[in-house]
């Protein structure tokens, strides 16, 4: 009998004689035998992994339907950042339940995701619209995030953090899970979080030289609207910097922070459309100034133009990217939230200026109509300015409200023994309005000790009077034909995992099956407030708890925290591990983190982040750890060394013999291993980093479990650790101070459950077997492509026994010395074959990193390889002189549509531009633009929706 259930056998894409076909090329009798000869056996795991056989579709499908109706969620005001929100429906089908957007990838060939691009430069425009700056990102993790981040922007900008002024200044009334991810951020880098309540108030006494920036929320945590005007003018006239934290439907009718002076603002986009999913994934923003565009993290979409002139969109400043700063990166987030931007982008492209006024005024109105009620009642209210938020004041009774609320199906926010927060979402209803109000009647009114405030609309100086979103993209679409269309025409401007293969080394673009994602949008999952009492979530927490363990049992670790919302934080929550169990026995010296040359740009970021200075070690011939530059670093660092960060398999792509040994030595020195696990989709089933050395270590679950990217996110980054490490993982953001010795990495307890669905499904359907088998399959496709491209594009490294793990680095190095042909020609030739590129000059310049994954048919990996020879041609081609590099049609590429009309003054002929060797003319995708001008974009920065005659600018006409 087939060991393998029916899904794994559809997940995986060779068949049975197709293994057979690709063994027989390799020279080996099997799968099993090909990894035995991958992996060392000191790393090596032979038995099964103890998950269970696999499951079938409708097994899983029922399994997780119990487990939604085991949530009971009541209607929500908690808010605190989280609001209950309607997903038009054109917008869940056609983007979330998409694959032509959920499968795209990070926009690093623009030329292909011109579509994608469009809508975050929306997204940015909207930000920066709304809250009334020049410049946005698209996009942070979360608000709490996007807050830390705006945190150490600040530190680098200021000009007192030129000299001794480490200190923060917060005010107090600030969301718990921003100041919790603060605190977290701020203490290894010798930041000074000062929380100082009525901050506004205070501004005069407590905002002095001694801070580089001050951070505010304008509507507050509790719901005041406040004039911040004085305080950001205090900031300024001591050279700090202010930051915002706001709300976008709040930007709609209040006065948005940049017209108040701030310099920078943050925020999430969740209530654009976006469920709450228990705490994201949910887009987070920071917008700026434009003169701090160079220090702005996560990604830029900007304008530029391509080979022929036209507007074009593309990443700008990706020189700041992590993998080429290394510790010198502006900060350590290599995850946005780009499929989420897109929902937020769209849901006001939806709604328009008009709608999200009426939405704004709707929610306002109800709230001062609430207010005002409950004032008559006899309740005290905290603020008597706001826009969507009430702090009711209840001394003593504030449980019997509680109480009152979830007999009657309402969460209201817990604000201490003498206070309840409640707030108004565009769901509410005049229903739940009037159920409010009963409840509040039903509990004795506290004797009045002064008279409550006259809540009232807000006044002149606290209104928004600046237009809307006043471009045209949030004008055109109103009514579902014509939002249906646009989605349809920017989606063909990519290309995405439901077209082709993308054969990215290191990022794992795998399937994502549509069964993974069907509990996605399911409202018992997705319309949980993260802060919703535990006997609402019980079926979510039982899932995260069986993902937890399954992931656990698959890495070999003790424990693991889903709380990382990206690899990013998943590296950084590691290392504070490390940290704070050095400091717990007195170790506190230990300071030093070795890096090796080859590892993710982002290990070096992160361990700047926690405190680390890094220390790099020399990789030899073959792209291994140099042992004997690691005993040097080793004994140079002494008591001092605290880590090391390796990533296996390698990011060359092979498993190293010595990696045992490794982990011996840093471990006989004091240290502790960090194993990133970039690259587990080598190891799944044959071996456990947990069993073979590692102590703490990271894993995507946006890679090696099938949680889709999305277009740059969501991912998912859980962190795993042995035993004596398990007391310092990520606390929770709610958790009383201190009570945690780590503290949070995210604005949610569970980070981004709404996806956990997504890798609880797959472990579920492919069972032990399966997932063993996936691993060898994708180990044996790489080794197939290494195998196939090697005469035409040598490998440049190779394991012990000439095999490579799950992805290959072709060298083009010599190539170019001898015609010129660069890997971007390669690239963007690829792209005139349908496919979209590997990856580029990543771990080593001038190369191609290929990853095939096991989900690729046999016939698509020979597509592959056949567009590969059909390009080495054309470079013999540009050898032989028939044509200059120049005039060839690798430099010329990509071909668009447009490209092949009207004159042709080409070194070659149309066919050959636009149908090179192997494509098939009626299933042709063209681009919509031509080779981008990188360089320009960078020079003349535009970073929002452009007018026509800003774009004739832009394109030089």
């Amino acid at each position: 009998m087939d060991p393998l259930g029916d899904f794994a056998r559809r997940h995986l894409g060779l068949r049975p004689e197709d293994r057979a076909a690709l063994c027989g090329a390799l020279g080996v009798a099997s799968p099993q035998e090909l990894m035995a000869l991958a992996l060392p056996g000191s790393v090596r795991d032979g038995a099964l992994l103890p998950l269970g056989p696999a499951l079938d579709e409708p097994q899983v499908l029922a399994r997780l339907r119990e487990l939604a109706d085991m949530n009971r969620p009541r209607t929500s005001l908690i808010g605190a950042g989280y609001y209950d929100t309607h997903t038009p429906a054109v917008i869940q089908r056609q983007i979330l339940e998409n694959p032509s957007w959920y499968t795209a990838y990070t926009p690093y060939q623009p030329e292909i995701s011109q579509g994608r691009l469009e809508m975050l430069l929306a997204f940015q425009t909207m930000v920066t619209d709304l809250t009334g700056l020049e410049l946005a990102n698209a996009s942070l993790l979360d608000e709490a995030t996007a807050a830390a981040e705006a945190m150490t922007m600040c530190l680098r900008l200021s000009a007192n953090a030129a000299g001794d002024a480490r200190r923060f200044v917060v005010d107090a009334d600030t969301h718990p899970q921003t100041i919790a991810v603060l605190t977290t951020r701020a203490e290894p880098m010798g930041i000074v979080l000062d929380v100082v309540p009525h901050l506004v108030k205070q501004a005069s006494s407590v905002v002095s030289q001694e801070c580089f920036g001050v951070f505010i929320s304008n509507p507050s945590s509790t719901g005041a609207v406040r004039d911040i005007g004085e305080l950001v003018t205090r900031a300024h006239s001591v050279g700090a910097l202010c930051v915002v934290a706001t709300d976008l439907l709040a930007c709609v009718a209040t006065r948005p922070p940049g017209e108040m002076g701030a310099d920078m603002a943050v925020g999430s986009a969740q209530r654009f459309g976006v469920p709450m999913f228990y705490g994201g994934p949910h887009a987070g923003f920071l917008a700026c100034r434009t003169e701090h565009a160079r220090a702005l993290p996560g990604r830029l979409v900007g304008v530029s133009t391509d080979t022929q002139g036209r507007p074009a969109l593309r990443l700008a400043l990706q020189t700041r990217e992590q993998h080429i700063r290394r510790e010198r990166a502006t900060s350590n987030v290599c995850t946005a939230q780009a499929l989420l931007a897109v929902v937020a982008a769209a849901y006001a492209m939806w709604h328009g200026p008009e709608g999200l006024g009426a939405i704004a005024r709707r929610v306002h109105h109800l709230t001062v109509g609430l207010a005002d009620q409950l004032a008559h009642q006899g309740w005290h209210l905290r603020h008597a300015q706001v826009f969507d938020t009430l702090c009711v004041e209840t001394p003593g009774r504030a449980m019997a409200v509680h109480e009152a609320a979830r007999r009657r199906g309402l969460d209201l926010r817990h604000l201490g023994a003498d206070a309840v927060g409640l707030s108004l979402d565009e769901t509410t209803t005049a229903e739940v309005v009037a159920t409010v109000l009963e409840i509040f009647g039903e509990v004795e009114t506290p004797p009045r000790h002064d008279g409550p405030p006259t809540v009232t609309p807000l006044p002149d100086a606290l209104r928004r009077h600046t237009e809307v979103l006043p471009h045209e993209t949030f004008r055109r679409c109103r009514s579902e034909h014509e939002m249906l269309r646009e989605l349809r025409r920017l989606s063909d401007r990519d290309l995405a995992l439901d077209r082709t293969m993308i054969p990215l080394g290191s990022c794992t673009m795998k399937l994502n099956a549509a069964v993974e994602m069907t509990p996605v949008t399911w409202p018992a999952f997705a319309r949980l407030h993260p802060h919703a009492p535990d006997d609402e979530t019980v079926g979510t927490r039982t899932l995260i708890g069986e993902l937890e363990q399954a992931l656990a049992t698959i890495t070999g670790y003790d424990r693991v925290s889903l709380q990382p919302n990206a690899g990013s934080q998943g590296e950084f929550a590691g290392l504070l591990a490390i940290r704070g169990y050095h400091r717990s026995r007195g170790e506190s010296q230990r300071t030093i983190c070795l890096v090796p040359t080859s590892a993710h740009g982002t290990n070096a970021a992160s361990a700047v982040m926690t405190g680390f200075s890094v220390v790099p070690v020399a990789t030899d011939e073959r792209g291994d750890v140099d042992v004997a530059d690691l005993r040097r670093r080793i004994d140079e660092a002494g008591e001092r060394l605290g880590a090391i960060m390796i990533t296996y398999p390698s990011t060359h792509g092979v498993f190293e013999p010595r990696v045992a040994d490794v982990c011996a030595m840093v471990h006989d020195a004091g240290g502790q291993v960090y194993v990133d696990g970039a690259n587990l989709n080598a190891l799944v089933g044959w071996a456990r980093p947990g069993a073979f050395g590692a102590d703490v270590g990271h894993l995507n679950l946006h890679k090696t479990f099938c949680i889709p990217h999305g277009g740059g996110g969501p991912g998912v980054g859980p962190v795993g650790v042995r035993a004596h490490l398990a007391p310092f993982l990520p606390g929770d953001p709610l958790a009383p101070a201190g009570s945690s010795p780590v503290g949070a990495v995210s604005a949610a307890r569970f980070g981004s459950p709404g996806v956990l669905p997504i890798a609880w499904a797959f472990i579920a359907l492919m069972g032990a077997e399966g997932l063993r088998a996936a691993t060898a399959d994708a180990v044996l496709a790489a080794n197939y492509l290494a195998h196939r491209l090697d005469a035409s594009f040598p490998v440049l490294y190779r394991g012990e026994h000439g095999v490579v793990a799950h992805e290959v680095i072709v060298d083009l190095r010599p190539l170019t010395k001898s015609t010129g042909v660069t890997v971007d020609d390669v690239a963007k030739r690829l792209i005139d074959h349908g496919f979209h590129a590997p990856t580029v000059s990543f771990p080593v310049a001038g190369t191609l990193m290929i990853e095939p994954t096991e989900s690729e048919s046999l016939a698509e990996l020979d597509r592959f390889v056949e567009a590969m020879a059909s390009i080495r041609g054309e470079i013999d081609a540009v050898a032989a002189g028939v044509w200059s590099i120049e005039d060839s049609p690798l430099r010329h590429a990509p071909h668009t549509a447009a490209d092949l009309l009207g004159e042709w003054n080409r070194a070659y002929d149309r066919w050959r531009g636009a149908y090179p060797g192997g494509v098939a003319r009626p299933d042709k995708y063209f681009p919509p633009v031509s080779r981008i001008d990188a360089a320009r974009g960078d020079r003349h920065l535009m970073c929002s929706c452009a007018s026509l005659e800003e774009l004739v600018q832009a394109s030089g006409g």
